[in-house]
């Protein structure tokens, strides 16, 4: 994996992580919600995240003129230059796609991650769809749309290993990686209190000891887990086990575009637009074109 991708995946990591805490204790671990559909396609599972029974009607769009999105190009597969140099990926193609859906022109301008949110809520961008999580910190800036994916927990072992039953009654006693001081560290400690958690200083060192042996199962972030097993380096030796575990209280409600507040216009216009491209199928062609080992 070329220093290029990783930085993106360790910079985006901790951007996701931030502000996720670990609040009380329930006694099951939370799977895909009931709000969540998945497709099969093949041996990937494509997330839904919007009901297909609800219709949503097409907003008025007489006072969009067009949409300006702003997004970074740090984070592939979610945006990246192309080998032409053009703004592509994830979240590049879905912009695209939402603007085609309520034919209206867009434009997509890269801009460094951490003056994104600045730049919607100064009127210099009109939605932001850069994997910005919806926490209870970026809600106070901007308003989000329904998430587009959610960054689900996933254990990650060698492809030798055969555990595929994950659950707190199976993992008792197994030692499992984790970053120290994340969500998901905070997540094993109250989901699965049996199991020896065996702490690492960062991602790259804990992806290190699981392709040595030193740990059998690692537990972090799906989203980043997966972006790894889609490099050559991830895919010559691991897979994941189990999961996904999807719990609001330590991974968020996901990643949303974001929109300045009470801008209610376009956050509706770019919900309908959601709701319409995941029931013609390029959500998904889309999710496969990028993940095709999928995070959930």
């Amino acid at each position: 994996m070329s220093l290029y991708i990783a930085s993106g995946i360790v910079r985006r990591a901790a951007v996701i992580l931030s502000g996720l805490a670990a609040i009380g204790v329930m006694s099951v671990a939370c799977l895909a919600p009931a709000s969540s559909q998945q497709t099969s396609q093949g041996a990937v599972f494509v997330p839904h995240f919007w009901d297909p029974q609800r219709r949503l009607e097409r907003p008025d769009l007489t006072a969009l003129r067009t949409v300006r999105f702003v997004t970074d190009d740090e984070y592939p597969p979610f945006a990246f230059p192309g080998p032409d140099g053009a703004l592509t990926g994830f979240n590049v193609d879905l912009a695209r796609a939402l603007c085609e859906e309520l034919k209206i022109p867009c434009t997509i301008q890269a801009r460094r991650f951490d003056t994104i949110i600045d730049a919607v809520e100064q009127g210099q961008a009109d939605a932001a769809i850069a994997s910005l999580a919806a926490t209870s910190t970026t809600r106070a800036r901007v308003d989000f749309t329904a998430p587009y994916y959610k960054t689900p927990g996933r254990f990650i072992a060698l492809k030798d290993m055969t555990l595929d039953d994950v659950r707190p009654e199976t993992l008792v006693g197994q030692r499992v990686g984790v970053v120290e001081g994340t969500a998901h560290a905070a997540f094993l400690e109250a989901r699965f209190p049996r199991v020896e958690r065996q702490e690492f200083a960062d991602l790259a060192a804990l992806l290190k000891a699981l392709r040595a042996g030193d740990t059998p199962l690692a537990f972090a972030d799906g989203v980043t887990l997966a972006i790894w097993l889609n490099s050559e380096e991830g895919a010559a030796c691991c897979a994941f086990r189990g999961g996904p575990f999807l719990d609001p209280l330590f991974f968020g409600d996901g990643v949303g575009v974001a929109v300045r507040k009470e801008n209610t216009a376009l956050r509706r216009a770019l919900d309908f637009a959601f709701s319409r491209i995941a029931e013609q199928g390029v959500y998904t062609e889309l999710y496969l074109k990028y993940f095709p080992v999928g995070f959930f």
